[in-house]
């Protein structure tokens, strides 16, 4: 074996060792099992796989939805972020493809005399009877071409991370649309609330008027005093006050509903009738493990730890030598005429390199020990995602289970006090009650009226909280 081939040898054992002497990339973060149900739940099915248009059962919402999913802002810049990521794809994909570029160039040189180009020129034909010329023009058109070998998988971790971030993009697009969608079912039964609570204190002021009237006439009866009409006045302008706080509170939730939607301040179109209703299917839980393909933060959490995973290994990577192939061909003559003569002026090189890491070590160790700290930064973000999600789903079951038995309640309760009113106003009139006994009825069937809307409002956001918990909205 000659010399020359032991050198190179042995300086690409060398080289090779200096790379293969990294560090080793453990994560020292143990993965925790999500639990086989939810409480006592033993459903198999999961809501979750049933489209927004089926789950919801409102057309006014549904429309609306439509329109906020072409319109919104935040889902179209979602989809910008997606554009992004493949283009980034794109580009890691073409860092493994060797790089092709053509051109043509032309250069003037002189060498000095007491140089050995200068002394070689001054004696060398570069035709038959013509000496090199002292001012050298250099003409040359072809082809450059540039190739990195990627044997330890550098380029091609950097292109799976870039696949695995161009995916997460997705399933980050989706995740906002899953939100806007909750938000807008969210605030349409807020406004659906709002106009059932301003029809019922439009009920109460007219029978407060009515009541009013009454005590007016017992007071010129002399059966009652001035007090007792202060106090229906006052209860009469605290209803009408309280109007208009809701009146503006319909308007500030139509204005959120269009800035959702994407559109100018608008009337939002409604069916205030259909509150009571069963606006959405019935509540299927499935199992836990169904979050990790439902929902799509968890994907996307997921698609971020594979892609730091990748990002460690090309990291890695950068320890061990490169290897790289250059070359050009093409054409090349000191006159523009001579230029395509073949094969006297045809000219090419092809240069094979191995470089490895010497004094830059420290820097690489850093980029290195940055990707594991991401990549382990990824793992828990990833395992928090799936106790956020477990614990969203936990919380709204339970909010939904424990609003029935409320809504029940309530629903009693204002039974009840309505009839109060009755026998208040009956009893007054025989004088077997005070006013303010009528008063307090009134006040009491109002408050537990309002009660029982709110709670109605708020078993339709569990339902819809419960539906996006599951990972529903985006399908």
């Amino acid at each position: 074996m000659s010399r020359t081939k032991i050198i190179a040898g042995c300086a690409a054992l060398t080289f090779f060792a200096l790379g293969c002497k990294t560090i080793a990339t453990p994560l020292m973060v143990e993965m925790k099992p999500l639990p086989e149900s939810y409480v006592a739940s033993k459903d198999t099915l999961n809501i979750a796989a049933t489209k927004w248009d089926l789950f919801y059962k409102d057309q006014k919402l549904k429309q609306l939805i439509e329109i906020s999913l072409a319109n919104n802002y935040d889902l179209q810049a979602a989809m910008q972020k997606i554009e992004i990521a493949r283009s980034s794809l794109r580009l890691n994909k073409g860092a493994q493809l060797p790089s092709l570029s053509a051109g043509i160039g032309a250069a003037q040189r002189k060498f000095g005399l007491y140089t050995m180009d200068g002394a070689g020129n001054a004696t060398t034909d570069i035709r038959p009877g013509q000496i090199v010329p002292e001012h050298l023009p250099d003409y040359l058109a072809g082809f450059n071409a540039s190739w990195e070998v990627d044997v330890w998988g550098k380029l091609r971790s950097k292109k799976k991370a870039a696949a695995a971030r161009y995916s997460g993009s997705i399933e980050g697009k989706n995740a906002i649309q899953t939100a806007l969608i909750a938000e807008v079912a969210s605030a349409y039964f807020e406004l659906l609330a709002l106009d059932n609570e301003l029809d019922i204190i439009r009920e109460t002021i007219v029978l407060q008027q009515a009541a009013l009237e009454v005590i007016k006439i017992k007071k010129a009866a002399a059966v009652l005093n001035e007090l007792a009409v202060k106090q229906f006045e006052g209860q009469l302008s605290n209803s009408k006050a309280f109007e208009f706080e809701i009146i503006q509170k319909i308007a500030l939730t139509e204005n959120r509903l269009n800035f959702l939607s994407g559109q100018f301040p608008q009337t939002i179109l409604r069916d205030k009738t259909k509150f009571n209703a069963e606006n959405t299917s019935p509540i299927s839980l499935g199992i836990p493990s169904q979050l990790l393909k439902n929902r799509p933060d968890i994907r996307q959490a997921e698609l971020e730890l594979i892609a730091s995973k990748c990002d460690v290994k090309s990291a890695k990577a950068a320890f061990y030598p490169s290897f790289t192939i250059t070359g050009s061909v093409g054409y090349q003559a000191f006159k523009t005429a001579l230029l395509f003569q073949s094969p006297d002026s045809f000219a090419y090189t092809i240069l094979g390199g191995l470089t490895a890491p010497l004094l830059n070590r420290s820097a690489i160790k850093a980029q290195f020990n940055t990707a594991k700290a991401n990549q382990t930064e990824a793992l828990l973000n990833y395992q928090k995602t799936i106790l956020n999600g477990y614990i969203e789903v936990a919380n709204e079951l339970s909010n939904l289970n424990n609003l029935k038995q409320l809504y029940e309640l309530k629903d009693k309760e204002v039974a009840s006090y309505t009839q109060s009113i009755t026998i208040a106003n009956d009893l007054f009139k025989s004088g077997r009650a005070s006013y303010l006994e009528v008063l307090m009825s009134q006040r009491t069937a109002l408050e537990s009226k309002i009660e029982l809307i709110t709670t109605k409002k708020l078993q339709h956001q569990a339902a819809i909280n419960l539906y996006k918990a599951l990972g529903g909205g985006w399908q």
